[in-house]
């Protein structure tokens, strides 16, 4: 079978409206973090920060992490690589030039995280692994800026281009294809692992592992909220080995179609309640973000057309309002009312 003969298969670029949630989800994550520490960034990842520039150097020697703020303390290249950083995360989220915008995201993401290790928790350790993984995929194929540009300015058929260009889109699709199992395998190793962990816990197997984290002050936004919730044995102990069964049992799920989806929207429902009740929305969205590679395409086409068609609805709107006759009496004048 001759290369050309095997494009269509070849060229097939598997879950695309899968990856654009994932890129969305997480580049906008880590853009609203980025933002919100806006004031702390310097004691964060900057020069005032309590982990030195020499301790990171240090640290950076043994374990050859890479992060661009080694190669200057200065502040003002803080500021340029945070800056660089919004920005990159800003068009990887819509999409513009996703295949350059990826790779600047997935640098600025290791150069901050890289700087400071001792600040996170897992969801950045989440956007960090998906920050990588995006850069490998087609991300941009769909609900894109890059789309949108495609779509006004079509190019040549596939059919049309040169055995060197059909064998590199080829080798691209295929790289994305493996690149989606892979978030898809990170998904399930993140629940497989944390629920297994959980079951060996002391505290979790007793039912009681809920119940502490909503009497810590870092962990209560809500004190009156986390205080009912902590003084329900019956809710702590539910929550509790509901959380275990969830992670334990969703990598079982995915040979069940209609069970991973119900998993699915039960552990959506789990990560808004984390970041409600625990005050953690950016580890909550991170895993938001994840957990999309496994939403049924059909559900996202629904979405798509849901908003197409309200976006339809506020343009057709739009030109109604401005068109319609006004006057003294309201929108028909005394002139017309005659």
């Amino acid at each position: 079978m001759t290369i050309r003969a095997a494009l269509p298969r070849l060229l097939t670029t598997l879950a695309p409206y899968q990856a654009a949630v994932v890129r969305i989800g997480t580049a906008g994550t880590w853009g609203a973090f980025l933002l919100r520490e806006w004031p702390n960034r310097r004691v964060l990842y900057g020069d005032r920060s309590p982990w030195s520039a020499e301790l990171n150097a240090r640290l950076i020697g043994d374990t050859h992490a890479f992060t661009a703020l080694a190669w200057s303390d200065g502040r003002w290249w803080f500021e340029a690589v945070y800056l660089l950083a919004l920005l990159a995360a800003a068009a990887t989220a819509l999409g513009w030039r996703t295949r350059a915008s990826s790779v600047l995201f997935a640098l600025t993401v290791l150069s901050l995280q890289n700087r400071n290790v001792f600040v996170g928790d897992g969801g950045d350790n989440l956007v960090h692994l998906m920050a990588i993984y995006l850069v490998f995929t087609r991300c941009g194929t769909v609900w894109s800026l890059d789309a949108r540009r495609r779509a006004r300015r079509p190019g040549k058929d596939p059919a049309e281009w040169g055995e060197p260009r059909a064998v590199a889109d080829a080798l691209a699709a295929m790289l994305h294809n493996c690149a989606m199992l892979v978030i898809a395998g990170q998904v399930v190793l993140v629940y497989g692992t944390a629920g297994w962990y959980k079951v060996q816990g002391a505290r979790w197997q007793d039912g009681t592992a809920v119940h502490y984290p909503l009497h810590l002050d870092y962990f209560t936004p809500w004190p009156e909220l986390s205080g009912l919730l902590a003084g329900s044995l019956l809710l702590t102990f539910l929550f509790t080995y509901g959380t275990v069964v969830l992670q334990v049992g969703f990598p079982f799920s995915l040979a069940a179609r209609r069970l991973k989806n119900a998993l699915l929207v039960v552990m959506a429902a789990e990560h808004l309640g984390i970041a409600v009740l625990l005050g953690l929305p950016f580890f909550s969205l991170a895993m938001l973000s994840a957990d999309a590679v496994f939403v049924p395409t059909a559900a996202l086409l629904a979405v798509q057309r849901a908003v197409t068609a309200a976006a339809g609805r506020v343009r057709r709107a739009g030109p109604a309002e401005r068109a319609e006759p006004t006057g003294p009496a309201g929108p028909a004048g005394p002139a017309e009312q005659v």
